[in-house]
């Protein structure tokens, strides 16, 4: 457990040495506290972390092009990352060598590694080339290909539970006993485009966000009563507040949903989203557990006039014993090349937050 003293007097603690351009994943290992990153300055960093909230470089290792996703084996010995450059790499952490495992024909945005049935550990990739595919490590060549209906936007694995989400804002959901039959796809029940999907870790239902400042829980088991979505990442336009509002109330600042992290034990989880901040949600009792707002984060200040709002929250993850939340700020191009921070002012920033248990905890059940 972490000691009192990981915990900062006002803030959370900053990862020493984070990368210099957007960072695109964020993955602790699920055996130890070290923390890998990847950003689109091509690199996958790895850091080791302390029970003081200090960091340090540990290792690094590269892509061709700018890195998308990551994820590590079960037992915490080969990290997983996929590019720009088409390719996944395995880097092992004992020798610290990375070595091509997979490969598509356009950049691949989603890698998972999952226990498949009958077939044991599997790595599985989606890709902008409308593919997903299954890899055995021990061959170059992929053991099965599944035509998705566009390209891959997000995509996360628990158990049995594989689902992928595409730019046609189609989610699919695949069983790994059957891992190459599509088990079900719907339209997402958001009206916008998808950012991030996210498994339950009971392997039962999934968590949607997307563009709009919207999530959507689903269980694909048939049980569509359980379904339903909220609304989060907004903020009221008081009609008449300050120059410019409208003149209509009713009117908000909304922002997408760009990360969505899972408490493994509690089930609990938190969104990240463009305004840059970070809420704690029970999805299964439908409540708001805790929200850290931008001002919060000391990442700018919604009750100014106008708001402020910070650098995007781009991706999280809960290191393996759920005591640290790793929270990663940048720019995330929602603006486009107009929203580029100028030359060397680099505003990306990897956060370390030590959890409460208040903040992850589920409510109880209802008596």
């Amino acid at each position: 457990m972490l000691s009192s003293a990981f915990r900062a007097p006002a803030k959370d603690i900053e990862l020493s040495s984070p990368p210099p351009d957007s960072v695109s994943a964020l993955a602790f290992s699920p055996t130890a506290d070290v923390l890998a990153v990847a950003s689109w300055d091509n690199n996958v960093r790895l850091y080791d972390v302390n029970s003081q909230g200090q960091s340090q470089g540990k290792a690094m290792y590269s892509h061709q092009a700018p890195v998308l996703d990551l994820t590590w084996s079960k037992d915490g010995q080969f990290l997983f990352s996929a590019g720009c450059d088409n390719t996944a790499q395995m880097y092992n952490v004992q020798t610290q060598q990375a070595q091509q495992v997979a490969q598509h024909d356009a950049p691949i945005k989603c890698i998972e590694y999952a226990e498949v049935p009958g077939s044991g550990p599997v790595l599985i990739t989606a890709g902008w080339d409308k593919k997903l595919k299954y890899w055995d490590l021990r061959s170059p060549n992929p053991i099965a290909t599944v035509d998705l209906s566009d390209r891959a936007y997000s995509m996360d694995v628990a158990l049995t539970l594989l689902v992928v989400a595409t730019g046609d804002r189609q989610i699919h959901v695949i069983n790994l006993s059957t891992p190459t039959a599509i088990f079900k796809t719907i339209e997402s029940p958001l009206k916008w485009q998808t950012r991030v999907v996210k498994c339950f870790p009971t392997g039962d239902a999934y968590a949607i966000g997307s563009v709009e400042g919207r999530v959507a829980i689903q269980y694909p088991g048939g049980d569509e009563k359980k379904n339903y979505s909220f609304k989060c990442h907004r903020y009221d336009i008081p009609a008449g507040t300050m120059p410019g509002t409208p003149s209509v109330s009713g009117s908000q600042h909304v922002f997408a949903i760009n990360t969505i992290t899972f408490h493994k034990t509690q089930y609990t989880f938190c969104t990240g989203g463009s305004d840059g901040s970070l809420t704690f949600w029970d999805g299964v009792a439908r409540t708001k557990l805790k929200t850290f707002s931008c001002k919060d984060l000391s990442n700018g200040d919604t009750d100014a006039r106008p708001p402020q709002f910070g650098t995007p929250i781009v991706a999280s993850s809960f290191n393996h014993t759920h005591d640290i939340l790793a929270y990663a700020f940048s720019y995330d191009w929602s603006k486009g090349h107009g929203g580029v921070p100028p030359q060397g002012a680099n505003t990306t920033k990897v956060m370390l937050h030590p959890v409460k248990p208040e903040e992850v905890n589920k409510k109880p059940p209802k008596r």
